[in-house]
């Protein structure tokens, strides 16, 4: 079998086996990490993963769907419309065929989605730069310093998964399996907005070079904004603010894009004092590593689409006017910044690479459970 018709196929369980293994021992050594840490700082890591900052209101949307809000003392109001749907759907099917509690149905679709991520993003790897770029961009992906959200009761490993599924779908052409993913993910999160635009740069550059346009693209093109789309209109419907009636939930749980503004002052402000500074220096380094990577897939010749999904997640990562610790969370989707990485190590010796990725894994493993034993959320 030659190479290209290795790649026509779609990426089989057995070729993934590697990936999804040492994904699986990623995710396990973080897990441990934060059970012994949590023991010596007398919390609960089933707590933590389950029932703090996000996670319960994504709980208290599948128990009693929207509706609920919290009103701060300065007058503002947190409702739970700012989450999209998916997650706690979810939740509420599988407490529903389980003995499973909401939260831990929660907990085990993030986990068997945080599998169907890696799985995903192995195949995405895999295909472009072949099976051990595939294995590395897995694992990578798993041992991000912030890789233990993907195993708390989060959206972010489903949205990942249905994003990394729909950008493999895209440059397989699937167009109908492309669309239907970019709804599901859609009805994740906001950035489901990204795999959108990713749908239709692929369906334009295809028309273009092929000039004609089958119906099953159409139908892809139409299907990808369907699931976004409809969760804001209704929202707008419920709120009475029409069109913006998402955007004023956001603003009221002081979301918004301003092109990075109040991002960049949260970084200067940290230069006012010598450990603030320390902090501040890490805040730009990232910030540098993060578009560093970004030209290294340019310069690598990643897809197109991959290439926008990639830039719309940075972008409204780094440029919105939200909680600024959760900025790395919210970069974690974006894992084609890794490729350049991924392919860099998979031209290394086996042994060499798993060093690495060894190591890489420890840091992640020890971060992860000091962040989440932490005051803030994640």
């Amino acid at each position: 079998m030659t190479d290209d018709d290795r790649r026509s196929r779609p990426s089989p369980p057995r070729r993934a086996a590697p990936a999804l293994l040492a994904y699986a021992g990623v995710r396990a050594a973080g897990l441990l990490a934060l059970a012994l840490w949590s023991a010596a700082a007398g919390k609960s890591p089933h707590t933590l993963l389950t029932a703090r900052w996000d996670s319960l209101w994504y709980t208290r949307v599948a128990e009693h769907g929207y509706g609920w809000s919290v009103t701060l003392p300065d007058g503002s109001v947190h409702s739970n419309l700012a989450f999209f749907p998916l997650l706690p759907w979810l939740e509420r099917g599988v407490a529903a065929l389980s003995p499973l509690s909401y939260a831990d149905a929660g907990l085990l679709v993030s986990w068997l989605a945080s599998l169907g991520a890696a799985w995903g993003i192995f195949a995405v790897g895999d295909r472009l730069y072949g099976r051990r770029a595939g294995v590395c961009l897995a694992v990578l992906w798993g041992a991000l310093p912030v890789g233990i959200v993907a195993s708390m009761a989060y959206s972010e490993a489903l949205f990942t998964a249905l994003a990394a599924w729909g950008l493999y779908s895209v440059l397989r052409e699937h167009w109908v399996s492309a669309g239907l993913l970019a709804a599901a993910a859609g009805l994740t999160r906001p950035i489901g907005a990204a795999v959108v635009a990713a749908v239709w740069v692929a369906a334009a550059l295809w028309v273009r070079r092929e000039r004609r346009v089958p119906w099953r693209l159409v139908l892809g093109v139409l299907l990808a904004p369907a699931g976004a789309a409809g969760y804001v209109l209704w929202v707008g419907r419920r709120t009475g603010g029409g069109l913006l009636g998402y955007l004023d939930v956001q603003e009221q749980w002081g979301n918004g894009f301003d092109g990075g503004v109040a991002f960049a002052r949260f970084v200067a402000d940290k230069f006012t004092s010598p450990l603030g500074a320390l902090a501040g220096i890490g805040l730009v380094v990232g910030v540098a590593l993060v578009i560093r990577l970004y030209v290294a897939g340019v310069r690598q010749g990643q897809p197109a689409p991959l290439l926008v999904y990639t830039g719309i997640v940075v972008a409204l990562a780094l440029c919105a006017s939200g909680y600024f610790g959760s900025k790395p969370r919210l970069l974690l989707p974006a894992f084609p910044l890794l490729l350049p990485l991924a392919v860099g190590l998979s031209r290394w010796r086996t042994g060499r690479s798993a060093v690495i990725l060894g190591a890489l894994t420890l840091v992640s493993a020890v971060y992860g459970a000091f962040w989440l034993n932490g005051s803030g959320p994640p």
